[in-house]
C-alpha cells in the first residue's frame, strides 16, 4: 500500500467522524430586571426549545443606572427564570456578576 492511498483513507475517516459529531452552540437570552411575567414566560419557552435541541443557553441581565444598587433583584429574576426551565436544564454556572451584567449558563439535563 502506498502512502498516498493511506493518507487519503485517513482523511476520509476523519471527515466521516467529523460529520457525525454534534456541535453544541451557546445561545443567549437577555432578560431585564423589570421583566413582567408574560415576557418571562415567552423567554422561558424559547430557552426550553434551545435546551431540548441540545444547545447551552447563556442568560444575561444588563443593569442600567440605579439598577446597579439593587442587583439582588436581578439575581431573583434569574432564579425565577431557572425555576421555569428547571425541568429541562441544569445550572452549569450560577448567576454571577461581571461588571454591570449578571450571567448564568444553563445546560440541557442529562435525562433528555
Amino acid at each position: 500500500m502506498d502512502y498516498g492511498k493511506y493518507r487519503f483513507e485517513m482523511l476520509k475517516k476523519q471527515k466521516e467522524a467529523q460529520k457525525n459529531q454534534k456541535t453544541v452552540e451557546l445561545k443567549e437570552i437577555r432578560l431585564s430586571m423589570t421583566i413582567d411575567v408574560g415576557d418571562l414566560n415567552v423567554k422561558a419557552k424559547q430557552a426550553q426549545k434551545f435546551l431540548s435541541s441540545g444547545n447551552k443557553v447563556k442568560v444575561s441581565i444588563r443593569m442600567r443606572g440605579r439598577q446597579n444598587a439593587h442587583s439582588s433583584l436581578g439575581v431573583d429574576v434569574m432564579n425565577r427564570f431557572f425555576e421555569m426551565v428547571g425541568s429541562v436544564a441544569t445550572m452549569e454556572k450560577k448567576p454571577m456578576f461581571e461588571g454591570r451584567n449578571i450571567l448564568m449558563i444553563l445546560a440541557p439535563s442529562k435525562s433528555n
